[in-house]
């Protein structure tokens, strides 16, 4: 892996090759019903705690169900609270340690966020389809992505490109302190939000719109995390990037890799190749 200073505007796709306050009428403020204390408080405990021994905020087995609209009980034995934690014993044997990030993805059940057809492959370190072309992206590499932009340090302000079902937001909001979300296809948009609401996570604010804008009216942000891949980094979402802020994002077109963007002043970033990965492409505008 190489390091590179580089000035702006940062073309990743050379790269590749060679390998506060929210608008009103843009966005909206989800408040959803799970204990959010609770949850928090597991996550920091996982300080003190290895991950099996974290206590859980709400019991897999009990958690409801969102679809259509409605909350019902899920009631299938293959979702059960030690799969859940095998799931997360899985992604740190393949190499992540961060154990606020370990603890915060055992405490969201990922199968509240797929069909309830798919909840018998909830807990599988694989993506999984949510519709429109897109997917859940698979437990490693929202873990992995998080760590990475977390780099052990305090999250105050993060920006997701790409909300998708709502699943890496809710992970997000047991280690930052303010979760922006942006996604530009409005059925995912809407299904997100019905998702998230029956959970209490006051601190995500969902936005619909096209991500590759960013939101520059709540930035700089210490963070960005993007969900979809496109050739390089837009030149938006660079500018919004705080001094010292990281920005994790795919990259390239066939063959993708995960980047790593530190801005270190304020016309100048470096770059990291980090690994490959594989996700849906990134698009402008809104559908």
């Amino acid at each position: 892996m190489t390091e590179k200073d580089r000035k702006f505007p940062l073309l990743l796709s050379s790269i590749v090759n060679k390998s506060s306050r929210l608008d009103a009428q843009t966005s909206c403020l989800v408040r959803t019903e799970m204990p959010q204390t609770a949850m928090r408080n597991a996550v920091k405990n996982a300080r003190l705690q290895s991950v099996s021994t974290v206590t859980l905020a709400m019991p897999l087995e009990n958690a409801p169900r969102v679809k259509a609209g409605k909350v019902v009980q899920e009631t299938s034995g293959l979702v059960s609270i030690g799969i859940r934690r095998a799931m997360v014993a899985r992604v740190a044997r393949q190499g992540v340690t961060d154990s606020m990030v370990l603890a915060a993805v055992e405490a969201i059940p990922r199968h509240l966020f797929i069909e309830s057809g798919l909840a018998s492959q909830a807990y599988i370190d694989a993506s999984l389809p949510i519709g429109h072309h897109q997917t859940i992206s698979q437990p490693y590499i929202v873990a992995r992505m998080i760590e990475i932009m977390r780099n052990g340090g305090e999250l105050r302000r993060v920006l997701e490109i790409g909300t998708g079902c709502g699943y890496q937001a809710a992970v997000l909001s047991l280690v930052a302190k303010d979760v922006y979300s942006i996604e530009r296809i409005k059925a995912l948009h809407e299904l997100a939000k019905s998702n998230l609401r029956p959970m209490r996570i006051a601190n995500i604010r969902l936005h619909y719109g096209d991500g590759m804008l960013g939101l520059p009216q709540v930035a700089p942000f210490d963070g960005i995390i993007l969900a979809a891949a496109g050739l390089e980094v837009p030149q938006a979402l660079l500018e919004q990037l705080s001094i010292g802020g990281r920005l994790i994002a795919p990259v390239g077109g066939g063959h993708q890799v995960l980047q790593l963007i530190e801005r270190i002043a304020k016309n100048e970033w470096k770059s990291s190749i980090l690994e490959k990965c594989h996700f849906v492409p990134l698009r402008q505008g809104v559908i």
